[in-house]
């Protein structure tokens, strides 16, 4: 839509840059959207902004002064993809989602977050450039499109505004994420040989992993990084959340281990009834699979006695009752009914020897 000289503004003697709109734009448009551009530009005023400072018509053309930014872009051709570390990736992150915070806050959606549309200057500070297809919040007629038109880069559109639904700040969130995913890997998430296939991976596809791709990170930079990749608004974080992230040094942290991994063969049985007599481990930390270990030593039972009869009694005594002992014509009996029930071998024997002598005393009295 424009070019972009360097210049010098002659009054306050700065280098500035100046964007001026090509006469041979055959969009109808382009000039409302150039205005447009220098108005979205003007309300904001932010580090990580490229900052306006003029705007007219110079031989019937309109131009647009702006900061001039001593670097470049992070666009790259496809033949030679720039691919920066983590580290750099995380400082680009927390600088352009400030910048993105900033313009949010002013109701402004940027709407064509791309590699072109970051500048980064010689001491590698990053700023948002082209608010040219900007619309504001609440303003939707702003954008200056028709109906069912989608403006912006497909490589790097929401799954929302693919669907045609409105572009809001998650929208240039979900821009950001795939920007950041490009400067990692060397690519976008999402590559097809049709933009309609485009726009379905991005409706419909997970990306994948970056370490899958080799890309070295700590596994709370990637969860991070797939966060912003969320196909639902809602799911992704606001952008000044992404910038104190990144800005905090939190994506070098490393997930904990989970608790069954820092205590391997940590075998807990689940809680029984009645009271506690010690600490109990969270079940979270069990497998699923794993049966509970058995009691080393004798069971307790905690409710009326159902130890079955077979049960061994423990070596310092025995556990039965003995038998209570009455007086009376019957005790004589129930001894040895008692007898032959617990000692029936021991009982024939003497049942056999008594007989015997009574046979022999019967025999002796007959033969005299």
């Amino acid at each position: 839509m424009g070019e972009v000289w360097q210049a010098t503004d002659e009054v306050l003697g700065r280098p500035v840059a100046v964007k001026l709109m090509l006469a041979q734009s055959t969009d109808p448009s382009g000039a409302d959207r150039f205005r447009l551009e220098a108005q979205t530009a003007a309300r904001l005023s932010h580090p990580h902004v490229v900052g306006v400072f003029d705007f007219g018509t110079w031989d019937n053309k309109l131009f647009l002064v702006m900061e001039l930014v001593e670097g470049d872009s992070l666009a790259s051709p496809a033949s030679q993809p720039l691919v920066l570390p983590a580290e750099r990736v995380a400082v680009v992150a927390a600088h352009a989602a400030a910048g993105l915070a900033a313009a949010h806050r002013q109701g402004v959606v940027h709407r064509d977050i791309k590699p072109g549309n970051l500048l980064m200057d010689a001491e590698g500070t990053v700023k948002l450039a082209d608010f040219g297809i900007a619309r504001f919040v609440d303003d939707p007629s702003a954008g200056l499109t028709t109906t069912g038109q989608i403006v912006g880069t497909g490589l790097y559109l929401a799954p929302e505004r693919a669907l045609g639904k409105p572009a809001s700040p998650a929208s240039d969130v979900y821009s950001l994420g795939c920007v950041l995913y490009q400067l990692l890997t060397g690519h976008p998430p999402f590559r097809a040989d049709t933009a309609t296939a485009l726009l379905y991976q991005h409706i419909d596809s997970a990306p994948t992993p970056p370490s899958r791709l080799g890309v070295v990170l700590t596994p709370g930079f990637e969860a991070y990084l797939l966060s912003l990749l969320a196909k639902q608004p809602e799911q992704r974080p606001p952008a000044q959340a992404i910038a104190d992230w990144f800005g905090s040094g939190a994506w070098r942290e490393y997930a904990p281990r989970p608790a069954a991994a820092a205590m391997p063969g940590a075998v807990h049985a689940p809680p029984s009834q009645g009271a506690h007599t010690g600490p109990v481990a969270s079940s979270a930390a069990l497998p699923a699979s794993r049966p509970p270990a058995p009691s080393p030593g004798p069971s307790r039972s905690r409710g009326p006695a159902s130890a079955p009869t077979s049960a061994v009694a423990p070596a310092g005594g025995s556990r039965r009752r003995a038998p209570e002992r009455s007086g009376g014509s019957g005790s004589a009996g129930g001894a040895l009914a008692e007898l032959s029930r617990r000692r029936p071998r021991k009982t024939a024997a003497v049942a056999g020897v008594v007989a015997f002598v009574v046979f022999l005393f019967i025999g002796m009295a007959w033969l005299s």
